[in-house]
């Protein structure tokens, strides 16, 4: 837990997931047991996001955290539009965290990627409460991210994981019956996109990551 909020099992949108499909796969994902929800869409502009945001937020109503990847200006425009966002999750090319904590205030999440042992020097060097958690991977090769870094493994996470100051939350290729080996190798929680997002059913896939969680000590 950080800020009160429960790390262990995000759902982060999928791009290529249809504008009409969105509200409902969230809305089942979270009733499976979804703890955090960002959204992520790098193929629309602020205002598409803007809306997006505003959507997931009245059918979330509240019922866990909702994040904005990246954009910083779109949760910002979203909260002021009226959308409850909680904070962010910035890669490494977005805008500074410290950056973020200063605009988004005191009770956001914050979240960072990071994947090397550089970028935990960099998020240890930040004043204690710029960072909520880090978003560690890939852990599997994954398609949600065609640019993504060298995999991981379980092994590899664990090392990062080990000598970072933050909670780490384990994305990419994650299935199901990785949660346990990742929460024993350290993890605060697991990210997940298509295998929520491209699932026939999104509450029956998010409640097995769930009792996966649930089956290594709950939440």
């Amino acid at each position: 837990m950080t800020r009160g909020v429960d790390l262990a099992l995000h759902l982060v949108t999928d791009d290529r997931l249809p504008i009409d499909a969105l509200p409902s796969v969230v809305d089942a994902a979270v009733a499976g047991g979804v703890t955090v929800v960002q959204l992520r869409d790098k193929r629309v502009g602020a205002a598409e996001l803007i809306r997006r945001a505003g959507l997931l937020s009245g059918v979330i109503a509240g019922r866990v955290p909702l994040l904005i990847d990246d954009r910083v200006d779109v949760a910002l425009a979203a909260r002021d539009a009226g959308a409850r966002i909680d904070g962010v999750h910035l890669g490494q090319s977005d805008i500074p965290p410290l950056t973020a904590r200063r605009l988004l205030g005191a009770d956001a999440v914050v979240g960072w990627t990071a994947h090397t042992p550089a970028h935990l020097r960099a998020a240890a060097a930040l004043p204690a409460g710029t960072l909520d958690y880090l978003g560690v991977g890939v852990i599997r090769p994954t398609a949600t991210k065609a640019d993504h870094p060298p995999a991981l493994g379980v092994a590899g996470f664990a090392e990062l994981a080990d000598a970072a100051s933050l909670p780490c939350v384990a994305i990419g290729g994650v299935r199901p019956e990785d949660v346990g080996p990742l929460r024993r190798a350290g993890a605060a929680g697991v990210a997940v996109v298509s295998a929520i997002c491209a699932a026939a059913d999104p509450g029956a896939a998010a409640r097995s990551f769930a009792h996966a969680v649930d089956a290594e000590g709950g939440r």
